[in-house]
């Protein structure tokens, strides 16, 4: 006959083993409830900038602008005429050289940068009339003309103009080929037909976000 008092012991002391492993909150069921990490401080960081991000992008869309636009990127020289977010027509086109002129005789200085900013259509011109500004004539290396009307040239601007203030217009060009570069004084040079599409669309006031 086996005894069974050997059992007996091993059973009750690993019985007094848990009551003790408990009894110091180390017991594995316990061990495990007790010692569940809180959230991070980074955790939470990151719940805290994500929500103030949300609304940061809120209150951005909240300023995109909803009806007709027209946005202009000078660095990749393209236009896009939208509607809201969304995508009419898209256009290669010509933005300023950066490029500087000096003219000496009267200490005067021109940079040929497209203006950045947000600015809106201010005239519409068929067949428009270029008045020749000095800065042309100074970089044909000749004098500029007292009389206005010897200023006026036709056909340079294209069949479209429209000014967006301070001398500045979205026109056609003579040099289609050069499109997709920074090649103009300030202007900005649209194709034939983008720029007929773009002038029938756009309207007086037009928003134009040129950067």
């Amino acid at each position: 006959m086996v005894s069974r008092r050997p059992i007996f012991w091993i059973l009750s002391a690993s019985a007094a083993l848990l009551i003790i492993l408990e009894g110091l909150g180390i017991y594995y069921g316990k061990f495990a409830r007790t010692q569940r990490p809180e959230p991070s401080t980074t955790t939470q960081s990151r719940n805290i900038d994500e929500k103030t991000n949300q609304a940061l992008r809120q209150k951005l869309n909240n300023f995109a602008p909803t009806g007709l636009h027209i946005v202009i990127d000078t660095a990749q020289n393209r236009l896009y005429l939208k509607k809201g977010a969304t995508l009419i027509r898209e256009a290669v086109i010509s933005s300023g050289s950066g490029s500087k002129l000096e003219d000496p005789e009267q200490n005067r200085e021109w940079v040929f940068d497209t203006p950045r900013g947000v600015f809106s259509v201010k005239s519409k011109q068929k067949n428009p009339l270029w008045v020749k500004p000095d800065w042309a004539y100074i970089e044909e290396g000749k004098r500029p003309p007292k009389n206005k009307q010897d200023r006026f040239e036709s056909g340079v601007l294209g069949d479209y103009a429209l000014g967006f203030g301070d001398g500045y217009f979205i026109h056609g060009t003579l040099y289609s080929r050069l499109l997709g570069r920074n090649v103009s004084h300030g202007c900005v040079r649209v194709g034939d037909k983008d720029l007929q599409a773009v002038y029938a669309a756009a309207a007086i006031g037009t928003k134009i976000y040129i950067f």
